[in-house]
């Protein structure tokens, strides 16, 4: 290769480059090197590339995008309906009984004690048991009842209350008298006359002689 001429050499070379200032200078010392004749080259002149091409530098891989969080599920909030009590309520005595559904002379007797106590049974409300299962103590406490009246077994945290049978037990700004149910109290003479003087501590009532 000592004695070809740059034509020669630029035979041999398909592609066509261009140089800078600083690459031509190399070429050319690295020429003179080998005692070749060349021509003189302007920068930037295009000649046959008598090295070899540059590596094709290759495009940095595109960074991956962090995979986003799936959106928390929107939890809706649960309202639970108001626990059912027959009639107006309007004193805030609430009287809750065992049974389903109470019997003509049952309730002949509650509404004559009721009445005995200075209240009428549009002040009252009634609550079976059936309607307390499965609700919570604040459910029960929403109904903002002042005066309660247990009578018989419930399936309900009100159980939980301390309150010792047939007497008064006030808790805060409520007061309770748990009892028997009203049917057996409507059986028995000796419960019916129990009751009745717990009725009157609990509304303060003068006893009878």
């Amino acid at each position: 290769m000592e004695n070809d001429s740059l034509e020669a050499l630029k035979s041999l070379i398909e592609e066509e480059i261009y140089l800078i200032p600083e690459d031509r200078e190399a070429i050319l010392a690295q020429l003179e090197t080998q005692s070749i004749e060349i021509p003189t080259v302007t920068a930037m002149e295009p000649i046959q590339a008598i090295v070899p091409a540059a590596t094709e530098v290759s495009a940095p891989a595109p960074k991956h995008s962090e995979p986003r969080s799936a959106p928390l599920p929107v939890v809706e909030e649960v309202v639970s309906e108001p626990i059912p009590v027959r009639g107006n309520f309007s004193k805030g005595l609430l009287i809750l009984h065992e049974e389903s559904s109470l019997p003509a002379d049952v309730m002949e007797m509650l509404v004559k004690m009721i009445n005995a106590c200075g209240h009428s049974m549009n002040e009252v409300g009634l609550l079976a048991s059936e309607h307390l299962e499965g609700r919570s103590m604040e459910d029960f406490q929403n109904l903002n009842a002042h005066t309660i009246l247990k009578f018989g077994r419930v399936k309900h945290p009100i159980n939980a209350v301390p309150a010792r049978p047939y007497e008064v037990y006030s808790e805060k700004e409520t007061e309770f008298l748990f009892a028997d149910s009203l049917t057996v109290i409507a059986e028995e003479v000796a419960l019916k006359k129990k009751l009745w003087t717990s009725l009157q501590v609990l509304f303060n009532l003068t006893k009878s002689k």
